[in-house]
């Protein structure tokens, strides 16, 4: 059982782009804060509690970042804690938060992720380096390419899947007013075209480097105010990077994450009972390899659902209708992002990315090296 009912009342995002140059961390995650407050139609007044993610310190060289943020979104003499799980944070993040309604001990959370990826240089900070460790890898693409090659291996999948999805979150970008990379006439011919980085991941296969930040407001079911999504399930699973016999193509945690809250939501099948998703997506190629993990498709089955269109926007089962991490990704934030997304879509606020008659939808988010796992199932109905 979940305990008490909880909702997401409030929403808020920062634009992300490659450089905010404009505002402080302080002043970015303000600035989501106060966004969501104002869809919820409250202050900083009306928050019990301050939940805030954000991923490694070295990202932006400030150490505990958190202990000076405070002030900035009204957390002052307030309960305020971080929460770090690689690039999973901010769905974990929403999960702290949920928690925390779930249990009775606050009415209404403020969750808070964020990222200024433009204040130092993450793809060098998930890097090895002399004398530690011979560098064999350079950032995380260079970890998950082999995994990705595998994948093909074992699957038989043709070499165009990456493509096909790098254009349908690119297309779906071009939607949101918030997405990082729009790039108009977006095809498969320019991205095959572009640099080939980590083999197989082209350059526009890959996810940016973005600032930016993202909040919510969660609320008990007696302070909800304005249209909520309501809170169907919630989990989190994790597994050692390395023991024998990981299957790092096909995690076990991510598989126990997604039937856990499958359970907690009453979903038999998630291609069928679910309208829409937000999956966490960095490199083009997760998407069939996530579509088989969280068991939208069999086994080796993943690649010909993307193939097919089913998870396009106008597909039966839209994947990333935000354009997902793909578009934009403040690594901190880019979880909690994938959440809200999915709260939008219940609540009817998504825009032009809207799927129409979304009522049930999940939130994905995984990190360090596809070893953390964060997932809820929010619905417009109460559970």
């Amino acid at each position: 059982m979940m305990g008490n009912r909880c909702a997401v009342i409030g929403v808020g995002q920062t634009h992300y782009t490659t450089k905010r140059r404009d505002v402080s961390i302080a002043g970015l995650v303000r600035e989501a804060a106060l966004r969501a407050l104002d869809d919820a139609g409250l202050t900083f007044k009306d928050i019990d509690a301050v939940v805030i993610g954000k991923a490694p310190d070295l990202f932006e060289g400030v150490m505990m970042p958190e202990s000076y943020l405070a002030d900035a979104l009204g957390a002052a003499g307030k309960p305020m804690m971080r929460v770090h799980t690689a690039g999973s944070v901010g769905g974990s993040t929403a999960l702290v938060g949920a928690s925390l309604i779930q249990a009775g001990v606050h009415e209404r959370v403020l969750v808070v992720a964020f990222e200024k990826q433009s204040e130092s240089n993450a793809t060098w900070a998930l890097s090895t380096h002399l004398p530690f460790n011979a560098s064999l890898v350079v950032g995380a693409g260079g970890y998950f390419a082999p995994h990705i090659r595998e994948y093909m291996r074992r699957t038989g999948a043709p070499d165009h899947i990456g493509t096909l999805v790098a254009v349908k979150d690119r297309q779906n970008a071009l939607k949101n007013p918030y997405a990082h990379l729009k790039i108009p006439g977006i095809s498969r011919e320019m991205v095959e075209s572009t640099p080939m980085l980590w083999e197989p991941i082209r350059y526009l296969e890959t996810c940016p480097s973005s600032d930016g930040a993202c909040a919510m407001v969660l609320s008990s079911e007696q302070a909800v105010t304005g249209r909520p999504a309501w809170v169907h399930g919630t989990a989190m699973r994790s597994e050692p990077i390395f023991r024998a016999g990981r299957d790092t193509v096909n995690p076990q945690g991510g598989k126990d994450c997604a039937a856990d809250v499958y359970r907690q939501a009453g979903i038999a099948d998630p291609r069928r009972d679910l309208d829409v998703a937000e999956v966490y997506v960095p490199f083009s190629w997760y998407e069939p390899m996530w579509l088989e993990n969280l068991g939208f498709a069999a086994e080796g089955e993943g690649w010909k659902l993307t193939e097919s269109g089913a998870t396009a926007l106008e597909g039966d089962i839209p994947w990333n209708a935000s354009g997902g991490v793909l578009s934009s990704n403040p690594i901190g934030a880019s979880g909690l992002i994938r959440f809200a997304e999915a709260a939008l879509q219940v609540r009817g606020m998504a825009g032009e990315h809207q799927v129409d008659g979304a009522r049930r939808a999940l939130g994905h988010a995984y990190g360090g090296g596809a070893q953390f796992f964060a997932m809820w199932i929010v619905g417009s109905d109460k559970p």
